[in-house]
């Protein structure tokens, strides 16, 4: 693991690491950041799924994490979104929804993308394995949260390892990939037609078909413009409904689906996080 840079803030050392990635067969960047601890002490672990487009950075940037998390003794984990550099595949027309910068936390099955887009393994296998032999991680207490596409990781990765990730959230997911076009178009271009394979990577699908949590946290911006042809959390309150799940769904007045937005409730699901890590 190559350390790009390390640095002091808010009670804490916030980083960014490169390694080689056997999963993706590529070189993988992810930030950490630990806050001030005793010598020998174990810190329950965020990890933060970003959306399209995004990198490790975006939220390393722009989400208003540290000092909460300083204060709540949390470590805090931002992975890419994707492998990346040459000899990887990008979308044939260069668009921003799939291929560079969009994995969607699946491994793909389709050539040529089968090669290199393996970020289901990545999440859930391998970096939480570098996380626990080179960080002060309580690997016992990690939950999960995620933005957009990352929402979509966050609800399909925690659905499917309840007994891992005690804490599960989102910011604006896309809620059901099965049902909207860009799940349509990164599902079926990832795994193929078999729309049986998508069910595992759709949130409402898996509590369809059993999946169960103790709770979830959501948050939705109303003025979002993504929000009715592509996240549609109605389906997910529906879904709970029907299988016992306590939601919590805020839709935030005059919210659009930046990070304005998720700085601004960012507190908000890391105390959730803390609570259930305690």
């Amino acid at each position: 693991m190559e350390t790009v840079s390390e640095n002091r803030t808010f009670g804490g050392v916030q980083g960014v690491y490169k390694h080689v990635s056997a999963a993706t067969g590529t070189d993988m960047t992810f930030s950490v950041y630990v806050p001030e601890h005793a010598a020998d002490t174990k810190l329950p672990v965020v990890w933060y799924l970003s959306g399209l487009t995004c990198t490790h950075a975006n939220v390393t940037d722009k989400g208003e994490f540290r000092r909460l998390c300083a204060e709540l003794g949390l470590i805090f984990i931002a992975p890419d979104t994707s492998p990346r550099g040459e000899g990887v595949a990008d979308d044939p027309d260069g668009a921003y929804d799939f291929g560079l910068g969009a994995g969607f936390y699946v491994d793909a099955a389709q050539e040529p993308f089968a090669a290199h887009y393996k970020m289901w393994s990545y999440i859930t296998q391998e970096l939480p394995d570098l996380i626990g032999a080179h960080f002060p991680a309580d690997m016992d207490r990690q939950s999960i949260m995620g933005h957009s596409m990352g929402g979509h990781g966050a609800l399909t990765i925690g659905l499917t390892f309840p007994d891992r990730f005690r804490a599960i959230s989102a910011f604006a997911p896309i809620v059901a990939p099965s049902q909207v076009p860009w799940g349509h178009k990164a599902l079926g271009g990832y795994l193929g037609r078999d729309q049986a394979a998508w069910r595992r990577h759709d949130a409402v699908a898996l509590i369809e078909d059993g999946a169960r949590v103790a709770d979830l946290l959501v948050d939705q911006g109303e003025a979002d413009n993504f929000l009715t042809e592509q996240l549609k959390p109605h389906l997910l309150k529906e879904a709970c409904e029907k299988a016992g799940i306590p939601l919590t769904l805020r839709l935030q007045p005059g919210y659009d689906h930046s990070y304005y937005f998720i700085s601004t409730f960012m507190g908000d699901h890391l105390r959730w996080h803390a609570d259930r890590l305690a």
